[in-house]
């Protein structure tokens, strides 16, 4: 298991690492037994709960002050906990995560992030982290206390469980970033991000969970609607995706090329898709 081995050879070794095994159907437990190392603990769901729940199971054992986490799919590179710890224990006690870049490897395509768009990485990123998401959860370094204070991951989101949970540290903590790659995601097709339907119904559930902080820019909330808009229309999804290009009209009811795209609607849906790109690139938000 290459993200356990990632763990082991960091420079920093006071951790413990506990896998939790959210009812897998391989050799999950037999590999990890493999190891045999007094660190690992390993913990497994009588049934599948999803991301939310999985990462809630390691944060409720977890015994140190400080939370990491990983994916089957990650690797950290050897400095990645040294660092962090010693960033964190430096700073200021409003210094609730410590996060770095990383590698996203999709389909041979490689990318950095944090994304060349971020302007604010460091301190109160919370209004940055509304524009999209730009922290993985495989690059941060988490004050236990910040669950205490935000609440766990929220289990019913099957998509986007990440960014949203940034978005609640954030309103309590300000965040340091070590801009450098110090991890590797690796991403599949079968990637639960890549289901249009799922992320469509998690962006709804953030904005209308956070929905106070999104009215204070009806520009962005706005590019919210157009973007699961486009989405649903895009997944044959037509009514509930124009029920979104009216709720963007009703926030900027003057714009021009979201009135006809709100028209092309009922050309249906070969129609909508060929002449909304251009309007989608200028509409587009990371997640």
């Amino acid at each position: 298991m290459r993200s356990v081995k990632s763990v082991l050879n960091q420079t920093y070794q006071d951790f413990e690492i506990i896998i939790v095994d959210d009812a897998s159907t391989d050799n999950t437990e037999k590999v990890v037994r493999s190891f045999n190392d007094e660190r690992i603990r390993y913990v497994r769901h009588d049934k599948n709960k999803g991301e939310a729940a999985a990462r809630n199971t390691g944060i409720k054992l977890a015994r140190g002050k400080y939370i990491a986490s990983q994916d089957s799919d990650d690797e950290w590179l050897p400095e990645k906990l040294h660092k962090q710890i010693d960033l964190i224990e430096k700073s200021p006690p409003h210094v609730g995560v410590v996060y770095t870049g990383f590698w996203k490897i999709e389909q041979n395509k490689k990318t950095y992030i944090p994304f060349a768009w971020v302007k604010q990485k460091q301190a109160d990123i919370h209004q940055e982290l509304m524009k999209g998401n730009f922290i993985g959860c495989p690059v941060t370094l988490i004050k236990k206390q910040c669950f205490q204070k935000a609440g766990g991951f929220d289990e019913s989101l099957s998509n986007l469980v990440d960014w949203e949970m940034w978005l609640r540290i954030s309103k309590h903590y300000h965040f340091s970033c070590i801009d450098e790659p110090l991890a590797i995601a690796y991403y599949d097709k079968d990637n639960i991000s890549d289901n249009p339907y799922s992320l469509a119904t998690a962006l709804e559930s953030i904005l209308s969970k956070h929905i106070k902080d999104f009215k204070k820019n009806k520009k962005l909330l706005r590019k919210y609607y157009i973007t699961i808009g486009h989405i649903l229309m895009s997944a044959n999804h037509i009514i509930k995706g124009w029920h979104y290009l009216i709720k963007a009209l009703s926030v900027c009811p003057f714009d021009i090329r979201l009135l006809s795209a709100t028209f092309l609607a009922f050309l249906g849906e070969d129609i909508y898709n060929k002449v909304v790109v251009a309007h989608q690139k200028t509409t587009s938000i990371n997640l």
